[in-house]
């Protein structure tokens, strides 16, 4: 019986070890410390990107937390943040 109940809640005790947050999608996402526009748009301009072209972008933030970002490139060439998600672990914290 005891190991009939530790097969039940393995899966939920794992799954709560590492999780991941989708922080925000659209266009009231800002920018946080370690992202590419934290500070304003980047001085140099992607000028060989397409339009439209997705600019993934990675990073640990203060606490230790793998950041993944997604940006889009603008026709005035500036990137838009649209997206971030963050990961979070346990055994890291």
């Amino acid at each position: 019986m005891k190991i009939a109940w530790l097969t039940l809640c393995a899966p939920l005790l794992l799954s709560a070890c590492t999780s991941t947050q989708t922080v925000g999608y659209g266009p009231n996402l800002e920018p946080i410390p370690g992202s590419i526009t934290y500070g304003g748009q980047p001085r140099t301009k992607l000028t060989k990107a397409p339009v439209g072209s997705i600019v993934p972008h990675q990073f640990f933030d203060d606490f230790g937390h793998r950041v993944y970002e997604t940006y889009v490139i603008e026709p005035d060439r500036s990137l838009r943040l649209t997206s971030r998600r963050i990961d979070y672990d346990i055994f890291n914290d």
